[in-house]
């Protein structure tokens, strides 16, 4: 598909039932390479993320099945190889996390340069610290990173950056470490939290998850031999949430976490439109165009981007990446209707 024809001016009305979230999916499947086992995972996103990962672990050793579109059995106790396939590596940005599972399932990973959406530099510095501070060396050179160690033991880690993908390969790489591993300055995002619970299930001990300081315990082993179901995704579901308050239309959102959406739910009442929350359903409706709001860019539990909204046109200034050829951190553009 190379692009989407919009015809606007209708309200947006009906239900919707959120998928499982694509920050958690990318991370729990490489985790599976931590189990010596079996486990079932469901309320996975059917996205092409997803399924490279699936192929990459069958690429390793591991045996996939599918039962559903949504939920998968992978079988991890034959993978003896550390080498990712590079050139499905380099198709998505999430592939980093094979670094942190495969360093700690056989003390040494190879994959080729993450690829993914076009958003800028996104360096790595954070996660190599993480490694480095466990014990492994890390190169990256000619097309790919190769990460190794003789040994992993559990050190204190001070994050210089809330960095979510940093902090999930550092508690990947630090389950079956030696020792106890902290690591200070966490994200605390979701899906970090999905991952430790995720692993906790599969018989890990990871305290902390969703605090500025999350504690490792190294385990021996993951047994696996259990069922996880992914939280729903967030994003997506506040994205409907703002579509509603677009279109002044009328959304059921169902399946999700209402808790993760607080700052939103704040933000569009605030604008003028109406949110009744009943357990794992959302009801957003607008009947009018929204007021202004201004929103700040924080890391979580606050918004992730930063935009300001006024009676018929919204002004975006997103400040994360640089964007293609600009050379400075920070892009405004005005959307009106």
């Amino acid at each position: 598909m190379e692009k989407l024809v919009i015809t606007g001016k209708t309200p947006l009305r009906g239900e919707v039932k959120i998928s499982g979230a694509k920050n958690a999916a990318v991370a729990i499947i490489p985790a599976t390479l931590l189990i010596n086992g079996i486990c079932t995972i469901d309320n996975l996103p059917n996205i092409s993320d997803v399924k490279l990962y699936c192929e990459i672990l069958q690429d390793l050793g591991a045996v996939v099945t599918w039962n559903t579109p949504n939920e998968v059995v992978i079988d991890t106790r034959n993978v003896n190889s550390h080498q990712a396939p590079i050139e499905i590596t380099g198709k998505f940005r999430a592939s980093y996390y094979l670094i942190g599972a495969l360093l700690g399932r056989l003390h040494k990973a190879t994959i080729g340069l993450p690829g993914g959406c076009n958003l800028g530099p996104r360096p790595m510095d954070q996660h190599i610290k993480g490694f480095e501070a466990l014990g492994a060396t890390v190169d990256m050179s000619q097309g790919k990173i190769t990460a190794s160690a003789k040994k992993l033991k559990g050190a204190s880690i001070y994050m210089d950056v809330a960095s979510v993908g940093a902090t999930i390969n550092t508690i990947l790489a630090a389950v079956l470490a030696e020792g106890t591993t902290v690591i200070d300055n966490a994200a605390k995002e979701p899906h970090i939290v999905d991952v430790a619970n995720f692993l906790n299930t599969m018989g890990a001990d990871i305290r902390g998850a969703g605090t500025d300081i999350i504690k490792i315990n190294g385990v021996k082993e993951l047994a696996g031999n259990a069922t996880y179901s992914v939280v729903p995704d967030q994003i997506e579901a506040g994205t409907f949430m703002l579509a509603a308050v677009a279109s002044k239309g009328d959304i059921v959102i169902k399946n999700c976490i209402t808790k993760h959406l607080e700052p939103i739910i704040a933000k569009v009442t605030e604008m003028g439109a109406n949110v009744d929350a009943n357990g794992d359903h959302l009801r957003v409706w607008c009947k009018k165009r929204p007021s202004r709001a201004t929103i700040k860019t924080l890391p979580y539990p606050r918004i992730s981007y930063r935009f300001t909204i006024s009676n018929g046109c919204s002004f975006f200034n997103c400040r994360w990446y640089k964007h293609y050829k600009r050379d400075y951190l920070g892009i405004s553009f005005p959307i009106c209707c």
